[in-house]
């Protein structure tokens, strides 16, 4: 029969795991200032429209912005990503760039309502674009291909308008060659060298994409994206991209997706230590949470909980979510 020993090691010896005790010795801890809540602002009055793959989530005008912040606030949420979805969409995305456009409209509207509440603008183009494409199109061959060239000219006026409506951060998602390099230039030439770029440097051409696709309008017309975003398949690319992103100037790094990608999260942030790390939260990640909850199959606060705690514990240092507002109010209760 086994005897207790005294001279027993330590690590041998367990825990009695109470609430007070998990408290003090938890390694990772998400909290409020973690969450970067994503908005999906539409042109119109009066817009409210549920978003089907995204229950919880809608398309919001600017008229209702005000209720919006006043619960983002409430809640201690102090950060935002806005995504705009404008009246129509063209071959250049010119209403990406326009002074009265429907984000810099509203990032002037949320930092008039909560002037301490970080903005982040989303610098693309496929929500601007009838065709759904990230970059300008030359259609000339029939295979689609993005003009990348062209498309940082107009990434770097885009980023340019953002700041001047008052944005804190810019995002550049649409994984073009150059991207942070051109927006930093123009930032810089306009006045803005203080304005931090936060590069989607590691973004697959993933599967998890969909529901957002649904709810800022920019479903692909033809061809693929693979041509411009990451192969799932690839880790080592993450570094190089991330690489190429850091010497051309990037303030902050991101991947997306998240829980598909938690080892490339954390083997960017071995690589990367001194850059702030974040990690979106995608709309799949999302909705296949939210559908397996709807159906009893599993506890969705303790399933998202879990979540957000593999994808901090893997590195990244904050988070884009579409549950930032419920974790914040569990946190709160």
């Amino acid at each position: 029969m086994f005897q207790f020993s005294p001279q027993l090691p330590l690590r041998m010896r367990r825990m009695r795991r109470t609430p007070a005790l998990r408290a003090l010795v938890q390694e990772t801890v998400i909290n409020k200032n973690d969450l970067i809540m994503p908005l999906f602002i539409a042109s119109g009055e009066g817009i409210c429209n549920p978003i089907s793959a995204m229950p919880g989530c809608f398309q919001i005008s600017i008229d209702k912005l005000e209720d919006e912040v006043k619960s983002l606030v409430e809640l201690g949420i102090g950060g935002v990503i806005l995504f705009g979805i404008p009246a129509f969409k063209d071959s250049l995305g010119h209403e990406s760039c326009r002074d009265d456009g429907v984000v810099q409209t509203a990032i002037r509207v949320i930092k008039a309502l909560a002037s301490e509440m970080l903005v982040i603008a989303d610098v693309c183009l496929c929500e601007y674009l009838e065709h759904g494409h990230c970059g300008v199109v030359n259609d000339e061959t029939g295979q689609m291909d993005v003009d990348n060239d062209e498309t940082l000219q107009i990434l770097a006026e885009q980023a340019e308008s953002f700041a001047h409506a008052g944005a804190d951060i810019v995002a550049p998602s649409g994984m073009m060659d150059g991207m942070v390099a051109a927006i930093r230039h123009g930032l810089d030439n306009a006045g803005f060298d203080h304005i931090p770029i936060l590069s989607y440097a590691v973004k697959y051409a993933s599967a998890l994409y969909g529901p957002f696709r649904e709810a800022v309008e920019c479903q692909l017309k033809t061809g693929n994206r693979l041509t411009y975003q990451m192969d799932p398949a690839n880790a080592a690319e993450a570094l190089r991209e991330a690489e190429l992103d850091v010497a051309e100037g990037t303030d902050m790094l991101m991947v997306k997706p998240a829980s598909f990608y938690l080892d490339v999260i954390h083997r960017v942030k071995q690589a990367f230590p001194d850059v702030p790390l974040g990690a979106y939260q995608v709309s799949g990640e999302y909705a296949m949470i939210k559908a397996a909850a709807a159906n009893g199959w599993v506890d969705e606060q303790r399933v998202v909980m879990e979540s957000l705690l593999s994808i901090k514990r893997a590195g990244a240092d904050f988070i884009i979510t579409y549950f930032a507002k419920a974790v914040a109010g569990w946190l709160k209760a």
